[in-house]
């Protein structure tokens, strides 16, 4: 971050969970193996009972607020004061952060007001952090524009049907990935290591899309590695199971909002800001055939979808001054993990009423996400774009 860009009132936080493991990198790399830090035994004779951690440790995310965050690369951090009110123990969340309270614009200098909290909401050290903000000079080669320097698109969902066969797809156009995954690490590494048969690179991060720490870490990531990022694809879901209305619970209905409406929401908060700074970015997201058809206990899944649609035109409609295209692919019925529970028999059927004789195919909506994050889709937004087999003709 620039000097100028900082203002007096931005915030920084930075989050982290204290474990055995922290404590004893520290020892090693410090030598500070004061018992009331490393040993039970000792510590419990103490009026803190159980072991302490040691309060440079958590002091030390400050530096990885300051140099990720506020102000982040170039940040030369000269001068800190501490006061360590509580005690911080093995299992404690810690959460570090920083507001810019003044500025010194001839020295290039803010000031931070620094505040660690535990998970009590309790203030456990607080001090004032003085960060010069170095000047990065630049080249010619810094004008070169994102589209002619590297193209970075990042898919969540990737090792899904539609966010595999749309990665391989991407990859073969060019695309250097950022692939997401929440569980299945092996099927990551292998798409991975298939994408860089292919030349490109690749980088993989795992986050559960439902926790919203998980979510802020992806999106801590990405503000810090892949600020030349070109591309969002969001391939993400969770199972559809059949409920009845009568048996539908809300935690199902919250599961899918969860997953369609505020994952988008706070991912698209920060991604658009990169794209806005670059004047270029292409998002699509993921609708369905069932939210125009309506298969019966479906409901969850058909109003989060639903919702989606109104929510990626709006965005678009804001954002189409600012040269990023935000469009939707609403594909039929596909023969994919997401599908297994529904029977052959419905698969038939479903074949037999489609005008073209079979069901979509991951290919089909990967070509079709390829076109729409292409310069070819530069004056499409805010669009659907049906792959159905004529299902639906509009």
């Amino acid at each position: 971050m620039e000097y100028f860009e900082i203002k007096i009132g931005d915030k920084a936080e930075v989050i982290h969970t204290i474990t055995e493991s922290d404590i004893s990198k520290f020892v090693d790399l410090t030598g500070d193996n004061n018992k009331l830090h490393v040993n039970r035994d000792f510590a419990s004779k103490t009026e803190f009972k159980k072991p302490v951690v040691h309060g440079m440790l958590g002091a030390s995310f400050i530096s990885t607020l300051i140099g990720t965050k506020l102000p982040g690369d170039g940040a030369l951090w000269f001068s800190q004061t501490l006061e360590f009110l509580k005690p911080v123990r093995i299992g404690d969340t810690i959460s570090v952060l920083s507001e810019v309270v003044s500025k010194n614009d001839k020295a290039k200098v803010i000031e931070l007001k620094t505040e660690i909290y535990n998970q009590n909401k309790q203030i456990v050290t607080t001090g004032i952090s003085k960060v010069k903000v170095v000047e990065i000079k630049t080249d010619k080669g810094d004008n070169i524009t994102i589209i002619e320097r590297e193209k970075v698109a990042l898919i969540l969902g990737a090792t899904g049907g539609v966010g595999k066969a749309t990665a391989i797809k991407l990859a073969e156009d060019g695309f250097n990935l950022i692939l997401h995954y929440n569980s299945d690490k092996n099927r990551a590494f292998e798409l991975a290591e298939d994408i860089k048969k292919l030349g490109r690179k690749v980088t993989i991060i795992k986050a559960d899309l439902l926790i919203n720490q998980e979510v802020k870490s992806l999106i801590d990531k990405l503000n810090r590695d892949f600020t030349n990022l070109l591309a969002f694809v969001n391939c993400s879901t969770v199972k559809i199971p059949n409920i009845k209305f009568k048996d539908l619970t809300w935690d199902e209905m919250q599961k899918h909002i969860d997953i369609n409406i505020k994952c988008n929401f706070f991912l698209l908060k920060e991604i658009l800001k990169i794209f806005e700074k670059n004047k270029y970015g292409k998002i699509v997201l993921l609708s369905t055939l069932s939210s125009e058809i309506y298969p019966p206990e479906w409901l969850h899944y058909i109003t989060s979808k639903s919702a989606l649609n109104g929510f990626a035109k709006a965005i678009a409609k804001e954002y189409a001054s600012k040269k990023v295209n935000i469009n939707l692919i609403s594909p039929g019925m596909m023969d994919t993990d997401l599908m297994s529970e529904v029977s052959e028999k419905t698969k038939m059927l479903t074949e037999a009423k489609t005008p073209l004789k079979r069901l979509c195919s991951t290919t089909d909506v990967a070509n079709a996400i390829l076109f729409l994050v292409s310069s070819n889709s530069d004056f499409m937004t805010g669009e659907t774009i049906r792959i159905n087999g004529g299902q639906i003709m509009i």
